[in-house]
């Protein structure tokens, strides 16, 4: 399964789960419905996120700009966490690509305004880290 692939199926997993309060095994069960892909960088991707989760939230939360993380679009917050993951967590994936990726699911998933949100959410935190 391409990398591109694989986020696109974790948003929709890390959005069922959040918003459906679906398990695991049935998110998975979803989006690999009718593919014979090899989904082990979907699952580690779903799986780092879920169980780094709180610490993601807390760090989403420093660059929400008037917002709360509970009350940005389900879909966003799936992104959002998605991108966190990879940013904090991951070393091979650079930055940049990991932006462009944010930006492609949210413009996939939700609507040019979204996208645009999570450019500047993502923007803010790697504008941080490069003064760390």
């Amino acid at each position: 399964m391409k990398r591109r692939t694989a986020r696109e199926k974790a948003v929709q997993c890390l959005f069922q789960i959040d918003m459906a309060e679906t398990t695991l095994g049935d998110a998975y069960a979803f989006v690999l419905e009718n593919t014979a892909e090899d989904p082990t960088y979907l699952r580690h991707l779903v799986e780092a996120t879920l169980s780094n989760q709180d610490a993601i939230d807390e760090e989403i939360k420093k660059y929400l700009r008037g917002w709360q993380l509970d009350r940005i679009a389900n879909v966003d917050r799936a992104v959002l966490r998605l991108a966190f993951y990879e940013l904090m967590f991951e070393t091979d994936t650079p930055p940049r690509v990991v932006l462009n990726e944010a930006i492609e699911l949210a413009k996939t998933f939700s609507d040019e305004q979204s996208s645009k949100f999570i450019n500047g959410v993502l923007s803010a935190y790697l504008q941080s880290r490069q003064l760390a």
